[in-house]
């Protein structure tokens, strides 16, 4: 494998270079690893902006139309290049996904600067799969100007789109009670943008009062940004906090849409003026590398348990002989490390 080669070619705009690469990437492939070690350097350019919210809140829709008016903006911005990451719930007997986002957003397709990739969530929580920050990454390196996160829709569960995007929109819709599942969630306090899609539905005035109402409640004055590791990574404390404005939009027919991407934009300036973006950077890979280390040590433990010495421990964590933590204890004792194996 040349690893030149196919780095040269991403950054060439290859469709078919980087579709193999992401693939690579997402089954998590030893040549997936390399390249993508080779290509950190490349990216940290990319807007990263998450797109979160309950399902049937429209968030693909606004996806679609978001995309559309990054590519052609009416407000004399230049054009931008744009990359959507659309992760599907994956079925929990049978682990496939429909990946139904590519047939909402098939408009899309013939346009060069427009890239769509379709994941499964495969069993992640948060509404992000697993290697959502991977395949990122690749498509920051690509060259790609903004690249919009769609999670699965799970609702209460998806403020981990907080710790990979810059810019958070999180999408409600009147009459589904989201004002009251965001305020209980916490969702508002990752929301960097608000919108109310399907503004021409009964209850709007309402859930846009709701939101509104708790948003200073939600956003402190200064922000501290901690480590997985306990560590702090920094505190943030501007002379004009971001206050994330509450926008009205019908999708289907790009009405206000044009008014979320300016937004958008607006908050990616603040964020590099007041310095946030750095901090924001830092917490998101301190966040890459928290969980790649919990999922390196999981696979080193399951390469070195002697066979057999799971089930011993979990029968007898069944018949309630041994509490969960004293399963663990032993499930670990006598576990080698890599470097115990190196040394």
């Amino acid at each position: 494998m040349d690893i030149n080669a196919i780095i040269t070619a991403v950054k060439a705009g290859e469709r078919l270079a980087l579709a193999r690469l992401l693939t690579q990437v997402e089954n998590d492939s030893f040549e997936g690893r390399a390249v993508l070690d080779a290509l950190f350097s490349h990216a940290g350019r990319a807007h990263l902006v998450g797109v979160t919210g309950s399902p049937g809140t429209g968030k693909s829709s606004l996806v679609n139309q978001l995309a559309k008016s990054f590519r052609h903006p009416a407000d004399g911005q230049p054009e931008a290049t744009v990359a959507i990451v659309a992760v599907d719930p994956s079925s929990p007997f049978t682990g496939g996904a429909i990946l139904g986002d590519r047939v909402r957003m098939r408009d899309l397709s013939g346009d060069p600067g427009i890239f769509i990739r379709s994941m499964a969530s495969r069993g992640a929580l948060g509404g992000l799969a697993r290697s959502t920050a991977a395949v990122t990454q690749v498509l920051d390196a690509a060259g790609f100007d903004i690249i919009l996160i769609e999670t699965v829709g799970a609702g209460q569960s998806e403020v981990d789109i907080a710790r990979l995007a810059h810019t958070t929109v999180v999408v409600e819709a009147p009459g589904m009670g989201d004002d009251i599942q965001a305020i209980k969630a916490g969702i508002l306090e990752v929301a960097d943008i608000l919108v109310i899609n399907k503004a021409d539905q009964p209850g709007v005035e309402a859930t846009e009062r709701a939101l509104k109402t708790n948003l200073e409640l939600a956003h402190p004055e200064k922000m501290e940004f901690c480590s997985a590791f306990g560590l702090s990574l920094g505190t943030f404390e501007p002379k004009a906090m971001w206050l994330p404005p509450v926008l009205r939009t019908i999708a289907p027919e790009g009405s206000g849409v044009g008014a979320v991407a300016a937004a958008i934009r607006q908050h990616g300036n603040y964020l590099r003026e007041t310095g946030e973006w750095r901090l924001r950077e830092a917490a998101r890979l301190d966040s890459e590398l928290y969980h790649l280390l919990q999922a390196t040590l999981m696979f080193h433990w399951q390469e070195t348990i002697a066979q057999g010495e799971f089930e011993v421990v979990f029968q007898q964590l069944l018949a309630r002989q041994i509490s969960p933590q004293q399963a663990v204890t032993r499930l670990l004792e006598g576990m080698v490390t890599p470097w115990q194996q190196h040394g």
